[in-house]
Parts: C-alpha cells; sequence; structure tokens
C-alpha cells in the first residue's frame, strides 16, 4: 500500500552488462590519466625549484608515505595578513631510502631509530583491548584529570622515579594528544581571561619551531608569538625553555626574570639517551611527550606534570573543550610501553637485554661519533661542542647526544644550508624557522638506520 504523499520514484530501463563495463572502463581510464598528470606535476614541482619557503611560518610536521617518486614539496599560500604558510609534504618520510641516489628526509623528527629495539622485544610491549573496555568517556572520576587512565598514570611516575628526571610526587599529571596540545593547553592556562591585550609568549633562539606557528595557529586573543626572548622587553609574558633544546642540544634555563612572568618547561629530550641526567626537574609546568622517550610518535600522547591545581584545571578544560579528553587506546598501548621500559631495570634479570635508555644511548653516541667524523672529511661544515656531566641514572660521566644535529654550513658562497643540501637530495630544515641564520640547519638523528647511514655516507662527500 502506497503511503499518502511519497513521491514516485522514475523507473529506469537496466543497461546491458557489457555497456556497464565500457563506461566503467572508461571512466576508471580517465581517471587514472588525470592522476598519472597529477602526479608527474608534483613531482616536476618538487626539484624544478628551489626552496619556495621566503615566508614567516615553519613547515608543520605532516608525514606522508606515497608511490610518487621520492622527493619533497614546500607550497606556500598567501594569507590575508600577509604570512605565508608553509606545508612539507614528503613521499620520503616514514619510509626507507630505494637506493644510493634516493632523497634522504631529515626535516622531521620521526624516531624510527626505535622500530629495531621494539622489535626485539617482541610480545613485552603488546596488548589485546577487549572490544567493550575503554567505551565509556571517562577513565576516573576521582582524579582532576578524569580522562587520564590510572594505569598510564602509575606507569609515568614510577618511570619518573626510576629516572629521576623530574619530580612526579606533588604534581598533577595531566594527559594531552602529544605535547602539542599540552602546550596550547598550558598557553591557554596562563593566560588571564579579561586580559586588555594578548599575552606576550617568547623563548630564546634559536628556539622550536613549532612555537611560533602553534602559538599563533588560533590567532588567539589570549596570547601571541612575540619572538626572542633575549630580545623581549616586558615583564609580562610566557617564556618558553626547551631543555635540552630543539634545536642546538643545549641545556636551557629561562631568561627573563619576573615576578609577572610565567615559563613552561618543556624537557621532551631530558632522557639518559639524549643527555646526562644530572637532577630532577620540579617546575611549576614540565611537557613530556612518548614520541622522543619511547619512540611511538605514532600513539600521538604526551603528558604534563603540573603543581598548582588550578592552571591543572585550566589545561584539563582546555582539552576536554579541544578533544573531550584522549584517546584511552592510546594510554593503554602506552601504559604497556612504559612499564615495559621500568621491568627492563627494576627486574632482577642480570642477562636482560631490553633496556631502552642503553640501547638509545649507545646508537646515538655512534651516530654522533659517524656524524661528526663525516663532517671533518668534509671540511665544509660545523656542529656544536657539548660537554660531558655525571648522570645520576648511569652512574658515570656521559655525553651529551641531542636528538637533532644543529649543522652550520662554512662553505664559502653558501648563504643557505638548507638549499645546498637540497641540491644533493638532503632534506632539512632552515634555520630561519628557529630563529638563526640561513647557515645553519637541523637534522633529525632519529631516522632508520638506512637512512642514516646513506646520510652519512652523502655527507662526507660533499665538499
Amino acid at each position: 500500500m502506497k503511503r499518502e504523499g511519497s513521491p514516485k520514484v522514475p523507473t529506469r530501463s537496466k543497461p546491458s552488462r557489457r555497456g556497464s563495463w565500457i563506461g566503467f572502463a572508461g571512466l576508471a581510464w580517465e581517471l587514472l590519466i588525470v592522476g598519472s598528470l597529477a602526479l608527474n606535476l608534483v613531482a616536476i614541482a618538487l626539484f624544478a625549484s628551489p626552496s619556495l619557503d621566503e615566508g614567516g611560518a615553519p613547515p608543520l610536521d605532516f608525514d606522508a608515505e606515497a608511490s610518487v617518486a621520492a622527493s619533497a614539496a614546500l607550497v606556500g599560500s598567501k594569507h590575508s595578513e600577509g604570512r605565508d604558510e608553509e606545508i612539507s609534504v614528503s613521499s620520503t618520510s616514514g619510509s626507507r631510502p630505494t637506493s644510493k641516489d634516493a632523497v634522504i628526509n631529515l626535516d622531521h623528527g620521526d624516531p624510527t631509530m626505535y622500530e629495531s629495539f621494539w622489535k626485539r622485544m617482541g610480545h613485552r610491549g603488546d596488548i589485546t583491548i577487549a572490544g567493550w573496555q575503554g567505551i565509556s568517556y571517562f577513565s576516573d572520576v576521582t582524579n582532576l584529570c578524569w580522562f587520564l587512565e590510572p594505569e598510564f598514570d602509575h606507569e609515568i611516575r614510577r618511570l619518573h622515579r626510576l629516572v629521576g628526571n623530574a619530580v612526579a610526587d606533588g604534581h598533577f599529571v595531566v594527559v594531552g594528544t602529544g605535547s602539542t596540545q599540552l602546550f596550547q593547553a598550558a598557553l591557554y592556562a596562563l593566560s588571564p581571561p579579561d586580559t586588555p591585550h594578548p599575552l606576550s609568549v617568547v623563548s630564546a633562539a634559536p628556539y622550536y619551531s613549532s612555537y611560533p606557528a602553534v602559538t599563533d595557529y588560533l590567532r588567539s586573543g589570549l596570547y601571541r608569538w612575540a619572538g626572542d626572548a633575549s630580545a623581549f622587553k616586558g615583564n609580562i609574558y610566557i617564556e618558553l625553555v626547551c631543555s635540552p633544546n630543539n634545536p642546538d642540544g643545549s641545556i636551557r634555563e629561562a631568561v627573563l626574570k619576573s615576578e609577572n612572568g610565567t615559563i613552561i618547561h618543556d624537557l621532551a629530550y631530558y632522557w639518559p639517551q639524549y643527555t646526562p641526567i644530572t637532577h630532577a626537574e620540579d617546575h611549576d609546568i614540565m611537557l613530556f611527550t612518548v614520541s622522543k622517550t619511547t619512540g611511538h610518535a605514532g600513539s600521538r600522547l604526551g603528558w604534563a606534570l603540573v603543581k598548582d591545581k588550578d592552571v591543572a584545571k585550566r589545561m584539563i578544560k582546555f582539552v576536554e573543550l579541544n578533544s573531550i579528553g584522549v584517546s584511552k587506546d592510546s594510554q593503554f598501548r602506552a601504559a604497556k610501553i612504559l612499564k615495559a621500559i621500568s621491568d627492563g631495570y627494576e627486574l632482577p634479570n642480570p642477562k636482560n637485554k631490553y633496556k631502552l635508555f642503553d640501547f638509545g644511548h649507545l646508537l646515538m653516541s655512534v651516530r654522533w661519533k659517524r656524524l661528526r667524523e663525516a663532517v671533518k672529511v668534509s671540511g665544509i661544515f660545523s656542529l656544536p661542542e657539548f660537554q660531558s656531566s655525571y648522570c645520576t641514572f648511569t652512574g658515570k660521566r656521559t655525553e651529551t647526544y641531542p636528538a637533532f644535529a644543529w649543522l652550520k654550513c662554512e662553505k664559502e658562497g653558501v648563504e643557505d644550508c638548507e638549499n645546498f643540501l637540497r641540491s644533493h637530495k638532503i632534506l632539512s630544515r632552515n634555520g630561519k624557522h628557529f630563529g638563526a641564520a640561513r647557515k645553519f640547519v637541523r637534522i633529525s638523528m632519529l631516522e632508520r638506520d638506512e637512512t642514516f647511514e646513506l646520510f652519512i655516507e652523502r655527507l662526507s662527500s660533499l665538499t
């Protein structure tokens, strides 16, 4: 029986099977032609022109695997205020080099060097999540951070006690989708809501290239990027202190001193594989990330240790409004990963080979030795020097092996080191994005062995 007012559906004659296949084949061929032309145009743009990065904002860390020719394209788009936004897209990110002539992408800090360690760990880092597990928005309603999984909270505090790099007791743990979200949450929490002017956000140059972009991304009326802390004039601000510093690996302290200023300490690299642990940091806000601690960048997880309860509440409110909490699946996995790391050191087993920080420290020491040898052979680059210090975690003096190399091109006539390396199919990040000169570039030391070995071989051949 037909309902009142129901629309009449027109009838169509059924096409023949042969006609359907012909139409489908024609459509598929047209799509193939268009796709092929698009890929070729991208590939031509990659090396046909020099870097199009004349704007003020740094490239975003966007990784993508593709089957097109291994290369990079920098695409600039003008905005109404005249600033250039850049997106660095590279088909080499996350993949192994396919030949001796392949493009080497060391622009991103993609920590794939840890992959071999976790493969050797076998099932020690594996988890099984039941279909019913973690369905609720809530993790622990008795915790100030109601979306923080109790087991992840426990393993965070356990790991900090083991390493001795930060005081976790007496601090609230706030979990976020990577330390980037927590950085934004901290800016929100520290900015007075009734301020007549945006609060200035500063960091001493060379600073992490994403600080300016992330700070100004939302064009908030609460805060704005104000550049190099060393050149800042004023007594009301938020200062970002990254230590060890990204990009140059130096140990940092706050540059500005004012009772009206506040500080966010970014301690993403304060772990034994990168630097000697000299003491437990005990600051008001300390940011950490799973990606640089364990190598699990794909889990998109970070945590903050926060002293003040009201600041922690505002950070939690930001995450709540921004993403309604943080993935429980990522927290389940991270809790198991952190547990495996701590177990490797705390469980009595004299033959235990599953020690992450030992693995990372040894690998980084070998890589830095190889890099310094390659720089010496080429004779056209220079690197920062670091002093050894006593590490409370290892119980001996150790050197600093930063996650990034701050490489300076000393070659006569070369003013832009990024473009010089690009001409030799080595992708790096220009010093201008860090508030420094173009003679500097940041080089990731965290890629897979195959990529790093090819980089060292090619760098040694440059003159």
